[in-house]
């Protein structure tokens, strides 16, 4: 139930980042519909240019938000892992990591986990490996002791 668990958790961090950037644009679009002609032409235009922008730079970060989530509706949680891939809970002697997306530290029951990306430096590292073997990240010697 561990795993089905993280999976929800990062769909809440991802549908967070959804619904952030959404009432961001929604905001700059109504920032630039209020803006009112004045006897200062390029002071309206100005404010208008900058709603614009801003409004395109949360586009930009609501595709993305988007991306990463259909990259979690492409993970099964239910799916038991033998190796290190997207879906697999890794329990190694750095810590426990969710390979899904990056979305940070998640704490179930006091118990910290790391969502990280499969791209993640950390996930390389480990990518392909089964329990009891071994990887080096940063210089240090890393062992798997069980993978979910």
């Amino acid at each position: 139930m561990l795993k089905p668990h993280l999976h929800a958790l990062c769909l809440a961090y991802v549908q967070e980042r959804i619904d952030a950037c959404q009432a961001a644009i929604d905001a700059a679009q109504e920032s630039a519909n209020s803006e009112t002609k004045s006897s200062a032409g390029d002071k309206y235009e100005t404010g208008r240019a900058m709603a614009q922008n801003e409004r395109d730079r949360n586009a930009v970060q609501l595709q993305q938000a988007r991306q990463l989530l259909a990259e979690v509706q492409r993970i099964n949680p239910d799916t038991p892992c033998d190796a290190v891939r997207p879906g697999a809970l890794v329990v190694t002697s750095m810590g426990q990591f969710y390979i899904s997306i990056s979305a940070g530290k998640l704490t179930i029951e006091g118990q910290d986990y790391f969502a990280v990306s499969g791209a993640a430096p950390v996930a390389a590292a480990l990518s392909g490996k089964r329990a009891g073997e071994q990887a080096v990240f940063n210089g240090k010697q890393v062992h798997i002791s069980a993978i979910q």
